[in-house]
């Protein structure tokens, strides 16, 4: 259960305009022109805030962390927050500014954006403001994961015929190997976007990532294309599948037809697949995968 706050509730300040946004057009921003105060988002955490919160997630019509008081704001959230959690959703880019890379890493989660690493397909999805540079913004990435010690979960949002490239794919792999990260998020455009531009399916959201590394966390988090494949795997070919990549139980409702769900849950009972929570997912992964990881 989350419990968002609007960091920019009157109008889209953002460092971004990206081909996907669900918020419409708008020219892009280096700084916020429109701010609420501290205290009053304190006041109305305070009103709102409960047992039943997991998490209180930091967000914005736009980007959130171009609100100049974000410190201020989360040091504040610390004080009242017990048991719940905090959470930043962000675009990345800012964490060239060593004023918000250290002010994120006070968060109990963050999750970034980073939809490509090649300058010219970053600049056709996201659109972003003057100067930022996508390899500095990458390298921020690197550098922050290995400094921050919360949850960390990175997103990137493909777009048909842009980023899903096996080239691009093969890129964003490279900077993903790293990452100190809880969880890398696939996903595409399930919401009408601010351009004219297309998701991909599941099946292609699948196969993009079976490209990536087997040893990366990787999740499929959009359900909005799935359609059922439901072909027949036999015992070798559940045992290959999951060893590229582990697969969450709805990625095999989606996959398996029911005498591969069979044939997996004999695979189980004979220890040869076992599961794994990841942040608060499930996947299933080959026993001997499992034993290699805790070794290392």
């Amino acid at each position: 259960m989350s419990l968002g706050i609007d960091l920019s509730p009157s109008t889209k300040q953002c460092n971004f305009d990206c081909l996907y946004c669900e918020l419409a057009p708008s020219a892009t921003v280096s700084s916020q022109k429109e701010t609420v105060e501290v205290s009053q988002i304190i006041n109305e955490l305070k009103s709102h805030l409960n047992d039943n919160i997991d998490v209180i997630t930091l967000t914005a019509n736009g980007e959130p962390t171009l609100y100049p008081h974000l410190d201020k704001l989360i040091d504040e959230i610390n004080k009242i927050k017990g048991d719940t959690e905090t959470l930043i959703l962000t675009n990345s880019a800012t964490l060239v500014d060593e004023k918000v890379f250290k002010s994120l890493l006070k968060l109990d989660q963050v999750k970034l954006s980073l939809d490509a690493v090649s300058q010219d397909v970053f600049k056709r999805i996201d659109r972003p403001h003057n100067n930022i540079d996508i390899k500095q913004v990458a390298q921020k990435v690197v550098d922050f994961s290995k400094a921050y010690k919360g949850k960390l979960y990175i997103e990137i949002l493909f777009v048909y015929g842009l980023n899903d490239t096996k080239e691009e794919i093969a890129k964003l792999n490279e900077v993903l190997l790293q990452l100190n990260v809880t969880r890398v998020d696939l996903g595409t455009i399930d919401r009408p976007p601010a351009y004219p531009v297309s998701g991909i399916s599941y099946k292609e959201l699948h196969n993009a990532a079976m490209l990536f590394d087997s040893s990366l966390p990787i999740h499929i988090a959009s359900r909005i294309h799935a359609e059922p494949n439901n072909s027949s795997y036999d015992n070798e070919e559940i045992l290959n599948t999951l060893d590229k990549r582990p697969l969450t139980m709805d990625d095999i409702n989606l996959l398996f037809d029911e005498d591969s769900k069979k044939r997996l849950e004999t695979l189980i009972k004979e220890d040869k697949i076992v599961k794994k929570t990841v942040g608060n997912l499930e996947f299933f992964i080959l026993h001997v995968n499992e034993k290699r990881k805790r070794i290392k």
